[in-house]
């Protein structure tokens, strides 16, 4: 069995400038997310380039091909039809070569990268996401129609530019194949333009051929039908989805589907609460489409897994950007919640789940017959605050709390007695509900501090406090 863990070296470099930056990017175990995995999962932290993602590398590629080929000449205008993150990487070398830049975005993007793309003093444009391709207010007519009408402009054209396959073909190949010692045997990488994918992919089949590419598709897009059929189906329609940067409504001549061994689909879901995964547990800060490569690595590893071909594995999966330009979307719960991709409609949770998640032994109780003694030392055995009292038939007569027995102690000084039975200690318990009632309605009197007794018909089936509640939404988020 080959050791899973790659050794690492760095070193320290200074840049003439910001370009000089751009790649060379940190290859990251996943050893937490990663944990029940088959075999071990890298992650290409794609965020750590200068622009905040990796069509950093595509950007330099493009700009510097057009000044060669003389259709970009000094003072002129790069165009082009975005996600955000192209228009980033575009955006900086415009800034270091003295172009203008204008972008064109559905609006479905962030304002996060709206905002960034201005930062850098670019242009925006905002096109109506739920459009065709063909439409001419889609994002990609509109930036040709800027592109017609603006004198010494290019397109840049990030789904139809060679440029873009070779920039990874000639820098985040060969990254992968130096960073995993030529020991990776498959790579999960997003499918959109698909330059990434066809330029790595391409890069490590010559490589090794028997190393797996992997794309990862969103729930919405056409790209895996285009796929299986080897063309676009005629029948095959897009639908709208949330996740950005990947997936597409027609086939980039950038993508090159035969390098591709097999392709995962992904939902929204999936793909939010796996970023959400990985920045709590990895710390690994990045965006909905890295969330949406980790979801398909895994589902791909275990289909791997359950046909026994695991041995002597390793996977690499690209995260493409940063989760800062996700801050009021993927990171804000409310949006979340209004998505429908958190699990924290506490209407749709009831009182027996979160009872189910509870650790610790099963309900304890006491009679109203017992000692007040025999109480105190159930509690301080358990560690618990409270105690559910039943009367002689079982069924729930009150509850007993620790402040109730120190103030009967106190109040009867020497005449206290812990031989005498818990009955006149027993309060009425104020906040008692069937395993059935949702979490929702009792959550105010939790916050006003009631211990909540759940009950089956006239018997108590669990305590829930504070503690407990907190507890089981916290697993949930």
């Amino acid at each position: 069995m080959m050791d899973s863990v790659l050794s690492i070296s760095e070193s320290l470099r200074v840049y003439d400038s910001i370009l000089g930056t751009i790649g060379h990017t940190p290859l990251v175990r996943l050893g937490r997310t990663g944990r029940d995995l088959p075999f071990p999962l890298y992650a290409k932290v794609e965020f750590f380039n200068p622009g905040g993602s990796v069509k950093d590398r595509i950007a330099v590629n493009i700009i510097e091909e057009a000044e060669h080929s003389g259709k970009l000449k000094p003072g002129g205008t790069v165009v082009e039809a975005t996600s955000g993150n192209t228009g980033v990487g575009l955006a900086i070398v415009c800034a270091l070569k003295g172009y203008k830049a204008v972008f064109v975005m559905p609006d479905k993007m962030s304002q996060e990268k709206i905002q960034l793309l201005r930062a850098y003093g670019a242009r925006v444009v905002i096109t109506p996401t739920a459009v065709p391709p063909e439409d001419p207010r889609s994002y990609y007519n509109v930036a040709r129609r800027i592109v017609a009408e603006t004198p010494n402009s290019i397109l840049a054209n990030q789904y139809h530019n060679p440029e873009n396959p070779a920039s990874h073909y000639q820098t985040t190949g060969p990254e992968i194949w130096e960073q995993t010692g030529g020991r990776v045997t498959d790579v999960i990488a997003g499918m959109g333009t698909g330059g990434t994918i066809t330029g790595v992919g391409r890069y490590l089949k010559e490589k090794n051929p028997d190393i797996r590419i992997v794309g990862v598709d969103p729930t919405g897009s056409i790209l895996l039908e285009t796929w299986q059929a080897g063309r676009v189906p005629d029948d095959v329609q897009a639908n709208t989805y949330k996740v950005e940067g990947i997936g597409e409504d027609f086939l980039p001549s950038t993508l090159d589907l035969s390098v591709i061994d097999d392709v995962i689909r992904v939902t929204d879901r999936e793909s939010f609460l796996w970023t959400r995964r990985l920045v709590k547990e990895e710390g690994i800060f990045c965006g909905g489409s890295s969330g949406s490569a980790v979801a398909g690595a895994v589902r791909y590893m275990q289909k791997l897994a359950a046909g026994g071909d695991v041995k002597d594995r390793l996977a690499v999966v690209i995260l493409p950007d940063s989760g800062s330009r996700y801050l009021s979307k993927i990171f804000n719960d409310e949006w979340m919640r209004e998505n429908g991709f958190l699990e924290t409609r506490w209407s749709e949770v009831d009182l027996g789940e979160v009872l189910s998640k509870k650790p610790g032994p099963a309900l304890i109780t006491a009679r109203v017959s017992d000692p007040i003694g025999d109480v105190i030392a159930l509690m301080k055995k358990h560690d618990i605050s409270q105690v559910p009292a039943l009367d002689a038939q079982g069924n729930l007569a009150g509850l007993v709390t620790e402040v109730d027995l120190l103030k009967y102690m106190v109040e009867n000084g020497p005449d206290a007695s812990t031989s005498q039975p818990i009955r006149p200690i027993v309060e009425k318990a104020e906040a008692v509900y069937p395993a059935s009632t949702s979490l929702e309605e009792v959550l105010p009197q939790v916050l006003d501090g009631y211990v909540i007794l759940v009950t089956e018909g006239e018997r108590p089936t669990g305590v829930l406090t504070k503690i407990d509640v907190l507890d089981f939404i916290a697993q949930r988020n």
